[in-house]
């Protein structure tokens, strides 16, 4: 299978890196892109890359469209009538916007990535509007390369954008106020990230590979009248927990506002 990407921005570095990773010959992938030094780039990892993204057309079975959202109706409309697979990761561009520029027959996924994907660590959700079970599959496959994927529907896409698409931002603010908490203690500044962020990597690791449920993993850390049930309560009394929800919450939200425009 062939594989072309339309942009050659951090996302689409992501997602080369993630195919040749999973064994997807480099000169099967061709991005284009009219940014030469973002091409220059691409070129390194031994991809084909052109100016022009009808060459892209061409040479791939899967088409992604790895393009800014107020471009994505442009860039799509030079595709009109094709009969390929196109990926869409453009934020709040829905795939009926997307058909009413190739047609109504296309085949289109639009996909949610996060931006833990260019560690190789992300997580997507695919959505389709009756796609047959082979184009998911491919889709998923292709999206496995840079983490983890899992199949949506397309009315949930506001939720999986205000918890995995939003989530970075929420753990990074954790770690950095753990890590606030440690200098306040007397760590250095480097200690404390180090200890907050390899916790919080560690403990994600349990959740996915123990199938255990955060409450019982928890539990296990919390012996009575002990520190770390004393600090538990410390949170509790803060509204963490409910903070946590309702900041979920209002990035679905705003997902769903921004998503109405197309």
């Amino acid at each position: 299978m062939k594989i072309g990407i339309i942009g050659g921005g951090n996302m689409s570095r992501a997602i080369v890196l993630g195919l040749i990773s999973s064994k997807t010959k480099a000169d099967r992938i061709m991005v284009s892109d009219i940014d030469e030094k973002k091409l220059s780039e691409l070129k390194r990892f031994g991809v084909k890359t052109t100016n022009a993204n009808e060459d892209v057309l061409k040479h791939g079975d899967v088409i992604i469209l790895a393009v800014k959202p107020n471009i994505i109706g442009k860039v799509a409309s030079e595709f009109h009538g094709s009969k390929k697979l196109f990926i869409s990761i453009a934020a709040g561009i829905s795939i009926d916007y997307i058909k009413s520029f190739i047609g109504e027959d296309a085949r289109i996924a639009r996909v949610m990535p996060n931006t833990p994907a260019l560690a190789g660590a992300g997580m997507t959700a695919v959505c389709s509007d009756g796609l047959s079970e082979e184009d998911l599959t491919v889709t998923k496959d292709i999206f496995d390369c840079l983490g983890k994927a899992i199949i949506s529907d397309e009315a949930h896409i506001d939720a999986v954008c205000g918890l995995s698409g939003s989530g970075p931002a929420y753990v990074y603010t954790l770690i950095e106020a753990m890590a606030d908490g440690g200098v306040l203690e007397g760590l250095t500044r480097a200690d404390a990230l180090l200890l907050a962020a390899q916790t919080v990597f560690g403990s994600a690791k349990m959740v996915l590979e123990t199938n255990m449920h955060p409450a019982e993993l928890r539990d296990m850390v919390c012996s009575p009248g002990g520190t770390t049930i004393e600090g538990v309560a410390a949170l509790e009394a803060g509204g963490f927990r409910a903070s946590v929800i309702n900041a979920v919450a209002a990035a679905t939200e705003k997902s769903a506002l921004l998503n109405q425009k197309h």
